[in-house]
């Protein structure tokens, strides 16, 4: 059973800096949300935040975290990024 983290805090979910090069290159923030295939890293362009999302700092950008994705998440990677993104 996956049960989700008891102390929650966005200080305990990192980025990696495969993922902070990513967003920096495509100069947008980025929402982590719920996909019928687990969590999923998209442009907030595709997937806008909404006020219930954790706020994570990526260099000059932010990861919106979904309410319900952050208590499972402790490091944000490009396992998140659907393969089609990448470039």
């Amino acid at each position: 059973m996956i049960r989700p983290r008891r102390d929650f805090s966005s200080e305990k979910i990192t980025v990696s800096d495969d993922v902070i090069t990513y967003i920096e290159k495509k100069n947008s923030d980025f929402r982590v949300s719920t996909s019928c295939g687990g969590p999923i890293l998209m442009p907030v362009s595709l997937k806008p935040p909404k006020n219930t999302d954790v706020q994570i700092r990526a260099g000059r950008h932010r990861i919106y975290v979904s309410m319900y994705q952050a208590p499972y998440l402790d490091t944000i990677d490009m396992a998140l990024i659907p393969f089609y993104e990448h470039d």
